[in-house]
């Protein structure tokens, strides 16, 4: 089998986070990867195209370390809601972001 090429792999994302490819090729595609898998070049393209799939948050301008408290799905999460004000009132900074993939739990989206 012949390695995805990075366009490709681009090009499905993309395609995944504007809606333009269906459920049904998602499917298809994830199955395939998960019987085949990615090399490491896929994978690190793979991994470059999702951190660049949506806005970028520039966190610059805070000079200091910046931390965040990170969900592994929001249904249930007892934790983020006291730990953050927790960190931030030693003085940490503390963002509280997360991915699109949270948006359908509310998980720390509404931190």
């Amino acid at each position: 089998m012949a390695a995805l090429a990075d366009a490709e792999i681009r090009a499905f994302l993309a395609g995944v986070t504007d809606g333009g490819i269906p459920d049904y090729q998602v499917a298809a595609m994830l199955m395939a990867i998960y019987f085949r898998g990615l090399d490491d070049r896929e994978l690190a393209t793979w991994t470059d195209a999702m951190l660049h799939s949506g806005d970028i948050v520039d966190l610059s301008r805070i000079a200091r370390a910046k931390v965040d408290k990170h969900s592994t799905g929001g249904v249930g999460d007892k934790i983020s809601i006291p730990l953050a004000p927790a960190v931030a009132a030693c003085g940490v900074p503390v963002p509280m972001i997360s991915g699109r993939g949270l948006g359908h739990t509310g998980g720390t989206l509404d931190s």
